[in-house]
């Protein structure tokens, strides 16, 4: 049976976004992420509702991610597992944030969401692909007749790595792995790419 491999994309092959924006920024609520908090609208509507209060545009945060490069190791890591078998990035970012970061991982599949904008720059919005969009994505290709092996390390990767056939976390916070005890962990490219081998190979 053909199999896909999915992948969060923030804290899996490139360092969290809004952390990075949150150093340039020095504003420390911005280090937020959904490690930290599980409802996404939730954590989307206090990060518009910053940005409005500080006057930053979606230009700000577009040019800190020019600047930002894919975690050591990672491009090869992906690269692998591409030569192996299909990959796909499953991702809560936006098309307006992800561009610079495909190309330096080689132009890999990313399905993401949209942010809305108005015309002075502002971010006054976001549209979801579609809810719970990582699950669906996993369900979408078990109708296809496709394997899923899936990794992510956040509250929002959950469905995802449950959905899979096998799902692992990777480099997660404490408090994920002691809600979710029975999805495997693991903390670097080398032991996740020993246990997607596995997945492979079976």
């Amino acid at each position: 049976m053909l199999s896909v491999i999915t992948l969060d994309l923030e804290g899996v092959l490139v360092p969290e976004i809004w952390i990075e924006f949150s150093e340039i920024t020095k504003i420390p609520e911005l280090r937020l992420t959904t490690r930290d908090v599980p409802d996404y609208d939730v954590l989307m509507k206090r990060r518009i509702g910053i940005l409005r209060e500080h006057g930053l545009k979606l230009k700000d945060i577009q040019a800190v991610i020019r600047k930002m490069e894919p975690m050591a190791g990672a491009k090869g890591f992906l690269d692998g597992l591409r030569a192996r078998t299909q990959v796909v990035i499953l991702s809560d970012t936006f098309t307006q944030f992800a561009g610079p970061l495909m190309e330096k991982l080689g132009m890999p599949t990313i399905f993401c969401n949209t942010l809305e904008i108005n015309a002075e720059g502002e971010v006054t919005g976001y549209r979801l692909r579609q809810k719970d969009g990582k699950r669906i994505a996993v369900q979408g290709f078990h109708s296809m007749g496709l394997r899923v092996f899936a990794a992510g390390d956040s509250y929002n990767d959950t469905g995802m790595l449950q959905e899979a056939d096998e799902g692992f976390f990777y480099c997660p916070p404490d408090s994920i792995i002691s809600q979710f005890p029975r999805i495997p962990v693991t903390r670097s490219y080398g032991e996740l790419g020993v246990a997607f081998d596995r997945c492979l190979k079976g």
